[in-house]
């Protein structure tokens, strides 16, 4: 799989229900959340408080259908537009064992200076890993 589009799998956790039985809406959030930090370790990198990093700027979900426990889900980011400060990602989550898109969305990462407390430019070595 290549930088732009990435997958990765998770479990469906009893924790993660509400009471009326399905995945509580906000851990869909979670679970867009996880992948993308997987994402960032599988490219090696992930944001220092104390120098640059890349944050969350954006996130949408829409909700398609509900999850249940027990089942994995597999998250997907699809890099769809990679700007000067920005890059925006088209996001889905399916359960491992069908074929069905559950949730849609998208999100939008900055990439921070965290000293001066403001956007820059993407740095070249990960622009040329992310340039489709």
């Amino acid at each position: 799989m290549s930088a732009t589009v990435f997958d990765h799998r998770m479990p469906i956790r009893w924790g993660d229900m509400d009471t009326m039985g399905h995945v509580n809406n906000t851990l869909y959030f979670r679970y867009f959340e996880q992948a993308r930090i997987a994402w960032f370790e599988s490219l090696g990198f992930m944001a220092r408080p104390d120098g640059e990093g890349c944050i969350l700027a954006r996130i949408t979900c829409d909700f398609v259908r509900p999850l249940t426990y027990p089942g994995d889900v597999v998250v997907r980011h699809r890099l769809i537009k990679l700007g000067r400060t920005s890059v925006t990602h088209e996001l889905e989550i399916r359960r491992v064992d069908e074929d069905a898109l559950y949730a849609k969305g998208d999100s939008v990462l900055v990439w921070m200076d965290f000293r001066a407390n403001q956007s820059k430019p993407w740095p070249q070595h990960l622009r040329d890993i992310l340039d489709v």
